[in-house]
């Protein structure tokens, strides 16, 4: 691990210049996702720009004041200088029945070179993930797997899990298949002791932790999955990284094209980007605030400035009153949480 200090959260400007012109909306999703059919997000105009705000509806002041300090740096900032024009992204499968897996996989194009499954959804039964995993395994054999479990398994699930999935393919990692640190790193030590060789890759256990370098202290994963957004910005996210000494694979958070610029612009200013990413998540939008949604065109996404959203769709995913006074009152309570935040 690097002695790099993490980068403090920004201060945000005043409330009132954030909420001028905030315009709150919700994305129809082709498959249910994260348990929702309907992805609301709030977008600011700053400065420089169009930004994101839009933490889960179950995440409090807290959690919220680092989607929001993204944002800030967004449209009140901008961003670091890539170094790379185009950034490969992963597409993402998830918890559908095998039969709907052609399906999904067609939304992305040609040239994706990596899958990412979502398996350990609520409901499903290991069997599932599994026929899952064949099912993309068997339309895209030439690509490389990963299995993302948000957590959900216990121990033993997970040692059975990924024992089972070994013997149908190799995965690339596994992301975050048990809660916390000391989970992941039971884990790994169970898996070695199989002979089960792959790779973990912590995504809740850093960026729901107060010290997101715990992870890289316990030596409980190989890698991190970094998301802009829930770190708190760009510039937080490259510190995080380069202070852990782990690879990283940038993936969203289930953004809009106007979220997804921060996710293109954190990957384009990494130095190395040994993974596939996950931001080709547009693709699982019926519906998006762009006239052109940044989809992923031959496996990649070119890097540029975030877009702007189209004024029509803006009207047409307009949500009722109430449920823009709802984020209005969520961010101004973020904002007070993020305003009082020391500089560390």
């Amino acid at each position: 691990m690097n002695s790099t200090e993490i980068l403090p959260l920004p201060v945000p400007p005043p409330v009132e210049e954030l909420l001028d012109g905030a315009v709150v909306v919700g994305l129809p999703m082709n498959t249910r996702f994260r348990g929702t059919t309907l992805r609301e997000v709030m977008l600011l105009r700053g400065p420089y720009g169009w930004a994101e705000f839009s933490p889960f509806p179950e995440y409090d002041a807290v959690e919220s004041s680092r989607w929001l300090a993204a944002g800030v740096e967004a449209g009140w900032r901008g961003w670091p200088e890539p170094v790379r024009e185009s950034i490969p992204v992963n597409a993402t499968v998830p918890a559908v029945t095998a039969e709907q897996v052609p399906g999904v996989l067609s939304r992305f194009g040609e040239g994706i070179t990596a899958v990412k499954i979502k398996v350990a959804e609520s409901g499903q039964s290991m069997d599932d993930d599994l026929a899952r995993v064949r099912a993309v395994h068997r339309e895209r054999p030439e690509v490389g797997l990963r299995i993302d479990a948000n957590a959900g398994w216990k121990h033993d699930e997970a040692v059975e899990a990924l024992s089972r999935i070994a013997e149908i393919a190799k995965l690339e990692y596994a992301e975050q298949p048990v809660p916390g640190i000391e989970g992941l790193a039971r884990l790994r030590e169970a898996l070695a002791e199989r002979g089960v060789s792959t790779r973990l890759a912590a995504d809740e256990a850093i960026r729901k932790e107060t010290d997101p370098l715990a992870v890289a202290r316990a030596g409980a994963a190989d890698l991190a999955v970094v998301k802009v957004q829930p770190l708190g910005g760009v510039r937080r996210a490259l510190s995080i990284v380069e202070a852990a000494g782990l690879d990283a694979v940038v993936s969203s958070a289930l953004d809009s094209s106007v979220g997804l610029a921060g996710g293109v612009a954190l990957a384009a200013a990494l130095p190395r980007l040994p993974y596939a990413c996950g931001l080709g998540t547009a693709a699982l939008f019926a519906d998006d605030v762009v006239a052109d949604p940044w989809v992923p065109h031959h496996g990649a996404l070119a890097v540029r400035p975030a877009p702007e959203p189209d004024p029509r769709a803006l009207e047409r995913l307009r949500l009722p009153a109430e449920r823009e006074q709802w984020w209005r009152q969520r961010l101004i309570h973020a904002h007070r949480v993020l305003s009082a935040v020391e500089p560390t």
